[in-house]
Protein backbone atom coordinates (compact mmCIF):
# COMPACT_ATOMS: atom_id res chain seq x y z
CA UNK A 1 0.00 0.00 0.00
CA UNK A 2 1.62 3.71 -0.97
CA UNK A 3 1.04 6.34 1.68
CA UNK A 4 1.59 9.93 1.63
CA UNK A 5 3.51 11.45 4.55
CA UNK A 6 3.69 15.47 5.22
CA UNK A 7 6.44 16.23 8.12
CA UNK A 8 7.30 19.45 9.88
CA UNK A 9 11.01 19.08 10.67
CA UNK A 10 13.47 21.35 12.59
CA UNK A 11 16.39 22.59 10.45
CA UNK A 12 19.42 20.47 12.04
CA UNK A 13 22.27 18.21 10.29
CA UNK A 14 21.07 14.88 9.39
CA UNK A 15 17.16 14.67 9.80
CA UNK A 16 16.63 13.80 6.17
CA UNK A 17 18.85 10.75 7.23
CA UNK A 18 17.56 9.99 10.04
CA UNK A 19 13.81 10.43 8.61
CA UNK A 20 14.47 7.92 5.58
CA UNK A 21 16.52 5.29 7.92
CA UNK A 22 13.71 5.42 10.11
CA UNK A 23 11.28 5.15 7.19
CA UNK A 24 12.99 2.36 5.38
CA UNK A 25 13.76 0.31 8.65
CA UNK A 26 10.05 -0.07 9.50
CA UNK A 27 9.48 -1.42 6.25
CA UNK A 28 8.59 1.23 3.80
CA UNK A 29 10.30 1.97 0.97
CA UNK A 30 10.53 5.83 0.06
CA UNK A 31 9.62 6.58 -3.56
CA UNK A 32 9.21 10.22 -3.72
CA UNK A 33 10.57 12.78 -1.76
CA UNK A 34 10.06 16.47 -1.81
CA UNK A 35 10.39 19.70 0.80
CA UNK A 36 11.10 23.14 1.24
CA UNK A 37 12.00 25.37 3.94
CA UNK A 38 9.39 27.62 5.83
CA UNK A 39 9.91 30.87 6.62
CA UNK A 40 9.58 30.29 10.21
CA UNK A 41 12.92 28.29 10.02
CA UNK A 42 11.07 24.63 9.68
CA UNK A 43 11.37 21.90 6.71
CA UNK A 44 7.98 20.85 5.06
CA UNK A 45 8.69 17.12 3.51
CA UNK A 46 6.78 15.36 1.88
CA UNK A 47 7.35 12.19 1.00
CA UNK A 48 5.13 8.99 -0.45
CA UNK A 49 6.01 5.29 0.44
CA UNK A 50 5.06 1.87 -0.17
CA UNK A 51 5.00 -1.21 2.31
CA UNK A 52 2.39 -3.81 3.82
CA UNK A 53 3.23 -2.35 7.24
CA UNK A 54 0.62 -0.44 9.17
CA UNK A 55 0.91 2.93 8.68
CA UNK A 56 0.13 4.09 12.14
CA UNK A 57 3.92 1.99 13.11
CA UNK A 58 5.64 4.22 10.59
CA UNK A 59 3.91 7.61 11.98
CA UNK A 60 4.60 7.03 15.32
CA UNK A 61 8.06 6.35 14.67
CA UNK A 62 8.86 9.29 13.25
CA UNK A 63 6.85 11.66 15.45
CA UNK A 64 9.56 10.12 18.28
CA UNK A 65 12.37 11.93 16.14
CA UNK A 66 13.64 14.92 18.34
CA UNK A 67 13.73 16.89 14.89
CA UNK A 68 10.01 16.41 13.81
CA UNK A 69 7.84 19.08 15.11
CA UNK A 70 4.64 16.93 13.32
CA UNK A 71 3.94 14.26 10.94
CA UNK A 72 0.85 13.00 9.53
CA UNK A 73 0.60 9.89 7.20
CA UNK A 74 -2.55 9.45 4.37
CA UNK A 75 -3.14 6.70 2.23
CA UNK A 76 -2.42 7.55 -1.63
CA UNK A 77 -5.35 7.43 -3.79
Amino acid sequence: MRYQLELTLRRAEGVLARVLGTTERRGFRPLAVDGAADPDGHWTLRMTVEGERSDSSLQQQLAKLYDCVSVSVQPCP
